[in-house]
């Protein structure tokens, strides 16, 4: 059996659906970030019958929207003392700015440097952006 003690202080971002733990911690660069942190795969599961986790030791200053797109069924909970002190549901954000970019080639985003691309979902049962700045449609995909 494979234990993996508590932290005392820090980030868990619980129920991720079982296979996408590992684009998550790519997503936020933790593998390039010098605080530890620590991905469990197949994680037995009550909810999901397998899971992914990942533990942050310490607090970082990131973007959790990008998890609502990954996996809107995730929770984040924030650590202090060695017990939570927030839970937060993430969901499918809906607007994002700066996490993706436009597909169109011609939109002002991709042409200046100094623009950022920004978006607002679309509700037709795809997980679909609308650019603020062009009006393309663009789908996020992982």
């Amino acid at each position: 059996m494979l234990k993996v003690t508590g932290i005392e202080k820090g980030i868990v971002i619980d129920h991720i659906t079982a296979g996408k733990g590992l684009k998550i911690f790519q997503k936020l660069k933790l593998d390039k970030n010098n605080t530890q942190a620590v991905l469990l795969m197949n994680v037995p599961s009550q909810q999901l019958r397998n899971k992914d986790i990942i533990k942050i030791q310490d607090d970082l200053d990131i973007d959790l929207k990008i998890l609502g797109l990954i996996d809107p069924n995730i929770t984040v909970n924030y650590i202090e003392g060695e017990k939570i002190q927030r839970k937060m549901q993430l969901s499918i954000p809906e607007k994002v700015k700066g996490l993706f970019e436009c597909k169109n080639p011609r939109c002002i985003t991709t042409e200046d440097q100094y623009a950022v691309a920004e978006f607002t979902l679309v509700k037709n049962g795809k997980i679909q952006y609308r650019c603020n700045y062009c009006e393309e449609l663009t789908e996020y995909k992982l």
